[in-house]
């Protein structure tokens, strides 16, 4: 779709330049970041109340008439028909791929300047909102912060912003849009510092912290002052409980692997597909056998977090074909463990057949689950007396910090959307050993491991941050006159005559690189008339120590350089040269970058 740009020759547009031209004068560029930093939190906080509200009143239409008591064939038909929906609307309205939404804000950021599309403003919640009204397994944080972090960047590209200031506000919008889904302003900071990866400087504090505290007013404003999950703390902890405490954080660290390890795995197998249409109806008969079967997949599964929370296991059997057996404990453990199990397996069904969510919610649900599951395995094996919804409540803090990556996120995120300050200690406990687990198997989150796979991922480490912003297109020379293999030495004597470079490319009549000639290696022979017949090029070119791809990044181009010693080195395109690139060109390109990103 295409991107209109403000037109400066109409009324309006003449208004708005003197504007921008009045602002420049008059207010300072910190100071203005604050204003759209607020902008941003209004806009972002009300674009999550429209999708929780559409999501709500869509599966509420939807599923007022099914049987609580006995599976409905109204399962197997709503995720199917919602899914199709949304591929319908992606494909033949949006016209642009929308799925992976945290993922594609990370590549914005690290390659793109950035810049997010205008119509990553709105499209994502309608396709969201379908997909999970329907029953598609996934979540709504994935394209609340896409949607969110879209505002921040139109809305800075609109006031000609620097791409310094245009990150600023998309994490803005992410930490927005965090805040207003889960009422958690500190989630929602953590969240752009741990996932998205900015760095809390000066400069983006304070913006941060006014996005995210805007948008969760407007949410309280709304919605009133309820948690988003309800949860009382009736039983103590004791410090006792803690060893378990620390066994649930190493199942917490193993289950966000094997969530991870299986949505790559799907992911991969929804990608072979040749055919679209196929690929969408196999996704939706896994979906629908799945939710079929295990109704608590279907949605965002919030209803069986809240009821584990409150203590009551039974209810998550509610609407399956298996509700007759919905008391006995061995079936209750089985059943719970087969949902923790297979919630994977049913997220990325609904995403690889054309459905657009996320996985927040989802390991949000699998923690829950998990924790669960495992104080109550433990009760009734005798090995201990603890706390089922305590335990739930920190599995939902462990695998969203494992699958996720963000420790800090996942405790306050837990704490916030449920009240449970009171298990500060036992939920950092969880969340640091299950995040530890993890990063021994997996260094790179969910989101992030496709652009760190290919070298265009944004990272807290300055040098590595810096060298994934530059572009090797951007430090290519081509000033370099070429020389063939076949002209004599007088003819490379006249090019040299011309040429303000001391090294010059041999290419052949195709185009293709096939060496170099060093000025330094020939200022011996280059004198001799007596040879300037009877040399050629081919006779004293030479090889250079290696050649850089077109398209290489440039953490992988600095140690091609580290590893050969040379200051100069060939780009090439498929064997066909394209120019050099050199040291000094990249360091005074990473000079400039460094002090453009990072000024405070």
């Amino acid at each position: 779709m295409a991107e209109k740009e403000i037109n400066y020759n109409t009324p309006p547009g003449r208004l708005f330049f003197r504007f921008l031209q009045w602002r420049e004068k008059h207010i300072k560029e910190k100071n203005f970041v604050l204003v759209l930093a607020f902008l941003v939190g209004v806009f972002s906080g009300l674009a999550a109340l429209v999708l929780k509200f559409l999501i709500h009143s869509i599966s509420e239409i939807l599923t007022t008439h099914v049987n609580p008591e006995a599976g409905n064939i109204l399962y197997i038909l709503l995720p199917a028909i919602g899914v199709i929906l949304t591929s319908l609307f992606v494909r033949y309205l949006v016209r642009d791929d929308i799925s992976h939404g945290v993922t594609r804000v990370l590549y914005a950021i690290s390659q793109n300047k950035s810049r997010l599309k205008r119509h990553n403003m709105w499209t994502s919640v309608v396709a969201s909102s379908v997909t999970i009204g329907f029953g598609g397994s996934v979540g709504a944080e994935g394209p609340i912060v896409a949607t969110g972090s879209a505002i921040g960047s139109n809305l800075g590209r609109l006031f000609h912003m620097s791409p310094r200031i245009l990150m600023i506000l998309v994490g803005c919008g992410a930490a927005g849009g965090i805040a207003g889904i889960f009422k958690a302003p500190i989630a929602g900071v953590l969240f752009t510092l741990e996932v998205l990866m900015l760095d809390l400087t000066t400069v983006s504090v304070m913006p941060l912290l006014i996005s995210a505290i805007t948008s969760t007013t407007i949410a309280y404003a709304y919605t009133g002052y309820e948690f988003e999950f309800f949860f009382a703390q009736t039983e103590e902890f004791y410090t006792s409980r803690i060893p378990y405490v620390i066994l649930l954080g190493l199942v917490c660290g193993l289950m966000s692997l094997y969530f991870t390890r299986v949505m790559n795995m799907m992911e991969h197998f929804f990608r072979s597909f040749r055919h679209r249409w196929l690929k969408t109806l196999t996704g939706c008969l896994i979906l629908s056998g799945l939710v079929f079967l295990m109704p608590p997949l279907y949605g965002e599964g919030y209803g069986s977090i809240t009821e584990l929370l409150s203590g009551n296991a039974p209810a998550v059997v509610d609407g399956s074909l298996f509700y007759a057996d919905r008391n006995q404990v061995w079936f209750i453990a089985l059943f719970i463990g087969l949902v923790v199990l297979f919630k994977a397996f049913a997220t990325s069904a609904t995403n690889g057949a054309g459905g657009v969510g996320g996985t927040f919610a989802p390991s949000l649900y699998v923690g829950c689950l998990t924790g669960f599951l495992f104080a109550y395995i433990a009760n009734h094996l005798g090995f201990a007396e603890l706390s089922m919804k305590n335990f739930a409540l920190m599995g939902m803090a462990g695998v969203l910090a494992g699958v996720m990556h963000a420790p800090l996120m996942g405790i306050f995120l837990t704490a916030e959307l449920t009240g449970g300050y009171e298990l500060f200690l036992p939920l950092l406990i969880v969340s640091t050993i299950s995040y530890g687990t993890i990063k021994i198997f997996e260094p790179f989150s969910i989101y992030t491991m496709r652009l760190a796979q290919r070298g265009e991922l944004l990272t807290h480490q300055k040098d590595k941050a810096v060298l994934t912003l530059l572009k090797i297109d951007n430090v290519i020379e081509t000033d370099f006159l070429p020389v063939k293999p076949e002209m004599s030495l007088k003819e490379m004597v006249d090019t040299i005559a011309m040429s303000k470079r001391n090294l010059f490319p041999v290419i052949d009549d195709n185009g293709k690189f096939v060496g170099v000639v060093l000025l330094d290696e020939i200022r011996n022979i280059m004198f001799r008339p007596d040879l300037y017949r009877r040399m050629r090029v081919e006779t004293f070119m030479t090889m250079p120590p290696a050649k850089i791809e077109l398209g290489s990044g440039m953490e992988e181009v600095m140690k091609t350089f580290d590893n050969t010693g040379a200051w100069n080195l060939p780009v090439v395109d498929h064997g066909r040269y394209v120019g050099f690139v050199s040291k000094s060109k990249i360091f005074n390109s990473y000079r400039r970058v460094l002090r453009h990103y990072t000024d405070d």
